[in-house]
């Protein structure tokens, strides 16, 4: 059998985790920020490069069943 990968490596994995999770649920997800800074890495791992995010206001994250 297989190795199971445990835990989220890369951004595409984590919006596909978060995306298989809420998808016909109806959820949706409000994040509010104030003078929010963000540093996002480029990589994993001690040697990825860093660009700052400032973030003000409202994202939204909503998801709808459109199945017939």
């Amino acid at each position: 059998m297989a190795d199971k990968k445990e835990g989220t490596e890369t951004w595409p994995e984590l919006a596909i985790g978060l995306y298989d999770r809420l998808t016909g649920r109806g959820a949706e997800i409000t994040y509010e920020f104030e003078d929010f800074e963000l540093s996002v890495p480029s990589k994993v791992g001690a040697d990825a490069d860093h660009a700052q995010w400032k973030m003000n206001g409202s994202l939204k994250i909503r998801t709808t069943d459109k199945r017939n």
